[in-house]
């Protein structure tokens, strides 16, 4: 049977991972020495543990920035009728990027299986349109540095 930790480090870990003291800051509060704190951090359990946390707050990470993807997509939709030629150019070409981008996020598959082509996502015509009408009139009306 694995043993448990001990109320004390469970403290710690909690504590390192509240995010409002430094590590430092922790150890301290709770009176652990840097020699203890290191052969818990070598304890499979306290690791374990730790990893499992760390894990944890990546995973609220990506969920949350997922949430958000849709409102950032459709803020770059808006900023292409912007007044400013350089912020609607710079929005067209963030979202003709963006599947590109994405695409090189994605985790790899877990098994040895090679990973699938890409897939692109069809932008609404309208969109479209508006994308390369908006591209059109920056470059038309840049000087021309030839």
């Amino acid at each position: 049977m694995a043993k448990q930790l001990r109320k004390k480090q469970l403290a710690v870990i909690d504590d390192l991972f509240a995010g409002e003291l430094d590590e430092r800051a922790v150890l301290d509060k709770h009176k652990v020495s840097r020699h203890v704190y290191n052969k818990w951090r070598a304890d499979e359990q306290f690791a374990a543990e730790f990893d499992r946390r760390i894990t944890s707050l990546n995973q609220q990470s990506r969920l949350f920035v997922a949430r958000y993807t849709s409102l950032a997509a459709a803020k770059l939709v808006q900023l292409t009728d912007s007044k400013s030629q350089e912020t609607a150019r710079k929005a067209c070409l963030d979202i003709i990027s963006f599947p590109k981008t994405a695409a090189k996020k994605t985790p790899a598959p877990a098994d040895d299986k090679p990973p699938p082509p890409p897939q692109t996502e069809n932008i609404p015509d309208e969109t479209a349109s508006r994308l390369l009408e908006a591209l059109a009139k920056t470059e038309n009306n840049q000087p021309n540095n030839h």
